[in-house]
């Protein structure tokens, strides 16, 4: 989907956002400036991540607004940040049940 530059109309009504992505070595924050009615994927489309990263998939990966997850066709506010998560790599859950069980098979050796 291609997106529009700003008319000459809404140039005269634009704002600054701010779109995220972080990998587990390295985090990007790219600014994009963009008509003050844009929507979160306007903002990642036009930051240029989704070439950078070309990994990031809107139709399954999650966004949100500074934190609190949200829809692509939410609406943006001047100054606002567009973050994008990646899928986890392991349920949390799961994780912690699993070190609790080695903490405790850990305790019971040393026991011994």
């Amino acid at each position: 989907m291609a997106v529009n530059p700003p008319t000459s109309e809404q140039a005269t009504q634009l704002m600054t956002v701010e779109v995220s992505y972080a990998l587990p070595n390295e985090q990007v924050i790219l600014q994009v400036e963009m008509a003050s009615d844009g929507t979160v994927e306007e903002a990642i489309r036009r930051s240029g991540i989704l070439e950078a990263f070309p990994q990031i998939d809107l139709d399954s990966d999650k966004v949100g607004i500074f934190g609190k997850m949200c829809k692509l066709n939410a609406s943006l506010r001047d100054k606002d940040r567009v973050e994008i998560y990646r899928k986890l790599i392991a349920d949390p859950k799961e994780s912690r049940r699993q070190q609790a069980e080695m903490q405790k098979k850990k305790a019971a050796e040393e026991e011994k």
